[in-house]
Formats: structure tokens, sequence, C-alpha cells
């Protein structure tokens, strides 16, 4: 009777939960790339919302 060799013994939890942490680095790095913003980009954003509120106001008719 011949033996056959078995695999290696693997922790399934382990397993998964490499799996799991694999994908949402993965995730991670689409969502850096897609969403990342400098804070350079961030503040220039703010600051060009804050123009055009104040450029309405000034386009604002007084109610009398």
């Amino acid at each position: 009777m011949e033996r056959v060799p078995m695999g290696e013994i693997v922790n399934l939890n382990k397993v998964r939960k490499a799996r799991a942490k694999a994908a949402a680095t993965d995730q991670a790095k689409v969502n850096r790339a897609s969403h990342g913003r400098t804070k350079g980009q961030t503040q220039a954003e703010h600051l060009e919302a804050e123009r055009q509120r104040r450029k309405l106001d000034e386009a604002r008719r007084d109610e009398d």
C-alpha cells in the first residue's frame, strides 16, 4: 500500500482573512486614486465655492 503525500495543512480562517485583507487593500488603492486630493486642491475648491457664494450674494436683489 503506497502512501500518498498529504497537502499542506492550512487554517481556513487565516486564509479567508488574508483574502479579505488583500481585497480591502486593492479597494483602498482604487479609492485613493479616485477620491484622493491634495490639501491645496481642497483649499482651492473651498475658495472657489466661497467666491461663487459671494458673487451670488452680490447679485441678490433687496426685498423692500
